[in-house]
């Protein structure tokens, strides 16, 4: 006869298995970029830009291209997710075109990023005439980060209780109104989830970046939506792969300020999101 303990203690192992298989490559990486760039990190390297061919000062415009692009990109994909989410959830009907439609969102999760910059150089750069600027390079990430924020918040929204809108509704609440002081209150906590996986996913990616965006050097900070910008992920791939004899420390520097920079961002929403889920009733 099994025994179902037996059996329960080798799936939880297997589980934690898993669980280490996971977290340990991960944690190495940290601890060897932290290992290594740490010792790059002072005030000069972060307030002041490259010099040298970029084989030494600092990043500062990197860090605050990084800031515009994905800030530019959650002021764009944000209310757009939001609203679409909204209507698949709430005002959509079941059939086979929304199940596509559905479905279709959550392939586009899966895109890789070089497409998402191959689309954004034809659509903004080229047949737009934004050229290689931060609005451009700010709505490429948002395209790209959009089906994320769509999928999380539109199962945010249902998870909220039908009986929470039913209440509302018989006590003469239009369905807007239901959505907007019901809902999506208690709907926040998730939403935030999939803008702190759109953020981290905008500040990490360079492909999207490379055709729309970035600069290979700027020596001074961008005065306008219009203009190119450095960034992290693309100066940390400059520095790696197109520039010789670049100090190891610099490299891994900047690898670390990202590191830090996105997950910065990330404890922020977090924070925010805590606070939310604080006042959930159920």
């Amino acid at each position: 006869m099994r025994n179902p303990y037996r059996t329960q203690k080798i799936a939880f192992s297997l589980l934690f298995l898993a669980t280490l298989l996971i977290v340990v490559p991960v944690g190495l990486i940290v601890i060897v970029i932290i290992f290594k760039g740490f010792p790059a990190i002072n005030w000069q390297f972060l307030s002041d830009i490259p010099r040298q061919g970029m084989r030494s000062g600092g990043i500062f415009p990197a860090i605050i291209g990084t800031l515009y692009l994905v800030a530019g990109a959650i002021i764009f994909a944000l209310p757009i997710g939001l609203l679409a989410a909204i209507y698949l959830s709430e005002y959509s009907k079941e059939n086979v075109l929304n199940r596509i439609i559905r479905l279709a969102i959550i392939n586009l999760s899966g895109v890789p990023s070089v497409v998402y910059g191959l689309f954004g150089l034809a659509l903004f750069v080229v047949f737009f005439k934004f050229g290689a600027s931060i609005l451009a390079g700010s709505l490429t990430l948002g395209i790209m980060i959009l089906p994320v924020i769509i999928t999380t918040s539109r199962e945010a929204l249902e998870s909220v209780p039908d009986s929470f809108r039913e209440v509302s509704l018989s006590l003469g609440v239009s369905k807007w109104q239901t959505i907007r002081h019901i809902v999506l209150p208690n709907a926040i906590p998730g939403i935030l989830t999939g803008t702190i996986l759109g953020l981290g996913r905008a500040a990490g990616e360079t492909a999207p970046i490379l055709f729309t965006v970035a600069a290979f050097y700027l020596p001074r900070l961008p005065k306008s939506i219009f203009d190119q910008a450095m960034a992290l992920p693309y100066h940390l791939y400059v520095i790696s792969t197109q520039v010789p004899n670049v100090d190891e420390k610099i490299r891994y520097g900047t690898a670390l300020v990202l590191l830090a920079l996105v997950l910065f961002m990330n404890l922020v929403a977090i924070i925010i999101r805590y606070q939310f889920r604080r006042r959930k009733k159920w």
